[in-house]
């Protein structure tokens, strides 16, 4: 990577600069990255290597580059898919035309939908946000996975499960939560996927996040969050560029997170 590729961190006179480091898309995508990624992946977890070899060979490999659409939302749905490498952005569109992201997913991230989960149609647009690799398992050959894997089944069931949980409580943080909680618990979850921490305690999240894309994290306005990012930026709290986020105090974030700071008039 040259000098031009690396996004220096504006920081506190005093703390060293932090490059970023550019994802690029792959070229291949060989069996020891489809292997790693498929152990990692929630349904196949634990699984044998005999057997993941077998999952493996019913799916197909594509290689993506930064805003390629893999799919759109209202889609008819019949494939699921898991990040191999790269970064891929879940979103959706309002009524008045905005778009909202809900997710971000990481290398042995499970994506998609089909009839087989009760899914008859994509409820979300998913885009390459950098140069990605997919892996895609269509709905014929996972029902088969599914029959010569009665441990992947109950995974599946669990899953669903639990995203019924979380869109109830998403529906009703949305309500009770202020908007600088949510900005802060959609930064520390990408924390959890994205982080990395460097030696003196900052954090960076080495992906592109517009304050719109954050917005739709974190349910709430791009305006809104804009001026709680501002705020924050003062404090000394978090830093940001085009294509990155530093988390410079994240005891803070937790802080704003649990509701146990202060708060500002108009935020």
């Amino acid at each position: 990577m040259s000098s031009q590729d690396a996004a220096p961190v504006r920081t506190e006179p005093g703390r060293r600069m932090i490059p970023l480091r550019e994802v690029t898309l792959p070229h291949r995508c060989p069996w020891p990255v489809r292997r790693h990624v498929l152990t990692r992946a929630p349904y196949f977890r634990g699984l044998s290597e005999d057997a993941v070899e077998r999952i493996d060979r019913r799916m197909r490999t594509t290689t993506w580059p930064a805003g390629r659409t893999l799919y759109r939302a209202g889609d008819p749905a019949t494939a699921l898919y898991v990040v191999a490498e790269g970064r891929v952005k879940l979103s959706q569109v309002t009524a008045g035309g905005t778009e909202t992201v809900a997710d971000i997913l990481v290398p042995g991230e499970l994506f998609g939908a089909m009839g087989t989960l009760g899914e008859p149609y994509h409820s979300h647009t998913a885009t390459a946000l950098v140069g990605s690799c997919t892996l895609r398992i269509d709905q014929d050959d996972f029902r088969e996975v599914l029959l010569e894997h009665p441990g992947v089944a109950l995974r599946v069931l669990d899953d669903v499960a639990a995203r019924l949980v979380r869109a109830h409580s998403d529906i009703g943080g949305q309500t009770t939560d202020t908007v600088p909680q949510r900005v802060a618990t959609a930064l520390l979850r990408l924390v959890d996927k994205v982080g990395e921490e460097r030696d003196d305690g900052t954090v960076m999240l080495e992906v592109p996040l517009s304050r719109a894309d954050l917005a739709g994290l974190a349910r709430s306005t791009p305006e809104s969050v804009s001026r709680v990012m501002s705020r924050w930026k003062k404090a000394g709290v978090v830093d940001s560029g085009r294509r990155w986020t530093a988390l410079l105090d994240r005891r803070r974030l937790e802080a704003e997170a649990a509701g146990d700071t202060p708060r500002p008039d108009g935020v």
